[in-house]
């Protein structure tokens, strides 16, 4: 089940490969998550020697908010990958046009994963393209659709 899905990346970025890693958080930040609260829509990923989840908003949990009163919704998180995953998204980083993206927090079982991406930043005419075949296959339904 998506807890919080960044919508806007697949229109500005073509994805090249996925990976799956874990995601260190307080506990607060795990009952914020669960309720949906939350926006990956700034937020970004940086490598140096480790992963790391910058500026992704996760608001204080609503009825304990003065215990975690001196916390940043901002802060920054750490994700958990392997050392060959990581030397894999770094290598790719230092490539020119490569970007590393959050697609989308999700449960697994009882734990708390993001789907994080390689991707390359789309040219304005291949946006153009998508909304095109977007369209098409629109129209291509409604047309099923009155047709039966």
């Amino acid at each position: 089940m998506n807890l919080l899905v960044h919508k806007t990346v697949k229109q500005g970025y073509e994805i090249l490969e996925t990976f799956e890693a874990g995601i260190k958080l307080a506990g607060w930040e795990v009952k914020t998550l669960r309720q949906k609260h939350g926006s990956l829509k700034e937020s970004y990923i940086t490598a140096d020697n480790e992963i790391w989840l910058v500026n992704c908003y996760l608001p204080l949990f609503q009825p304990n908010q003065k215990i975690y009163e001196g916390t940043d919704p901002y802060q920054k998180r750490k994700l958990l990958l392997s050392k060959q995953q990581i030397k894999k998204i770094k290598e790719s980083q230092k490539r020119q046009g490569l970007t590393i993206v959050p697609l989308r927090i999700y449960e697994k079982g009882q734990l708390i994963k993001i789907e994080i991406a390689i991707a390359r930043g789309k040219k304005k005419h291949d946006k153009r393209n998508d909304l095109k075949d977007k369209t098409a296959k629109r129209d291509a339904q409604r047309a099923m659709k009155n047709y039966y």
